[in-house]
């Protein structure tokens, strides 16, 4: 949605200047920025504020192909991990009510409607405009790129951004630690989850879970793919904790807090035992659509989206499927209780602003 509030926050992304509203209509608005008389028209449930420049480098999150299964269209309960992720966010930046926070990277706008709750003005901004419905209809959206953020100095306390760095090169996640600095208050804190190159022994065990599911894809249980695609993205701009804590100082920031997150129960849940009932899922609806009629690809297309809509549905709808899908992800905390210490690569952090 666009509301008010976030209207009155907004600034031009090629000069920074005030965006006056030119017109509005049921399918469309247009502002005007005051400074350099750009035009910018958005549809009605989302701001589309992206730099008249683009730069060179975009993510393949662009890429309708990336979206067939439709994952982004509708938002479950917080679980398994995504469960930790939300739960680590709220530990570490503790959002209170009334912060102007901001969603750095934001997808299909969940983690800003899982938090709703804690009373925060929050933006989801993402460069790519695959949103949730419900996130369309219920929260501030808007399509920006996190180097270049349409917004004056200061403007939020806080910030989050959740599996966004690894798929920026060194010279963009540079840019876009330091416009996140820009647009904090001094002493705003910033909450990341990504991870660095050098892993920690303990994550060998983590590798043969993925040797497994590599298996089990060529015995067709599981079915890798959209996996596959969705982390050929990834750039992995930082090498280490010792370049972590360089480039987050060289944007203006300090590491106030880290914990780290191998993901050896949660790679066998979510990497095994979620992908092979998924494809389970997906054979079963494929098989439907070739009766129906669909060709080959177009069969696996729908399974695809049919199966990860099923599963959304079943959550919602089944109690016992939810009350075993929070015990598996109660079983996941074990990763951060036994190897949270041991520095490894993905991690949580809280940057704050020097």
């Amino acid at each position: 949605m666009i509301s008010d509030r976030l209207l009155s926050l907004v600034r031009c992304a090629d000069c920074r200047n005030a965006l006056t509203r030119a017109s509005a209509d049921g399918t469309a608005i247009k502002l005007v920025c005051s400074g350099c008389g750009r035009e910018y028209e958005s549809p009605r449930d989302f701001l589309d504020l992206r730099p008249l420049q683009m730069y060179a480098e975009q993510t393949k999150y662009l890429d309708e192909a990336l979206h067939v299964d439709a994952r982004h269209e509708r938002v479950s309960p917080p679980l398994l991990g995504s469960r930790i992720r939300n739960d680590m966010l709220r530990s570490f930046l503790a959002p209170r009510p009334g912060e102007r926070i901001a969603d750095l990277g934001c997808g299909s706008g969940r983690a800003v409607l899982w938090n709703r709750d804690l009373g925060a003005d929050v933006v989801g901004i993402d460069i790519a405009p695959f949103f949730s419905r419900d996130a369309r209809q219920q929260i501030d959206l808007m399509l920006a790129d996190l180097r270049q953020l349409p917004f004056a100095d200061g403007t939020f306390d806080k910030a989050w951004s959740l599996d966004v760095l690894e798929h920026l090169s060194p010279e963009a996640l540079d840019g876009m630690l330091t416009e996140a600095a820009r647009v904090l208050k001094p002493g705003g804190g910033l909450f990341v989850y990504t991870h660095v190159r050098k892993n920690a022994p303990v994550a060998a065990g983590l590798k043969w879970i993925n040797k497994l599911a590599h298996q089990l894809e060529r015995w067709d249980l599981v079915d890798l793919r959209q996996e596959r695609l969705r982390k050929s993205d990834h750039l992995n701009p930082l090498q280490d904790i010792p370049h972590l804590e360089r480039v987050v100082d060289a944007a203006g920031f300090r590491i106030e807090r880290i914990r780290y997150y191998t993901p050896i129960v949660g790679g066998f849940v979510e990497n095994i035992m979620m992908r092979m009932a998924e494809r389970a899922m997906a054979r079963r609806a494929a098989a439907r659509a070739t009766t129906r009629g669909a060709g080959a690809a177009e069969a696996d297309a729908a399974a695809a989206r049919e199966a990860r809509t099923a599963a959304k549905q079943r959550i919602a709808a089944s109690g016992p499927t939810y009350a075993a899908l929070r015990a598996l992800s109660f079983a996941m905390k074990l990763d951060l209780l036994l190897f949270g210490r041991i520095r490894s690569g993905p991690f949580f952090a809280l940057l704050v602003k020097k």
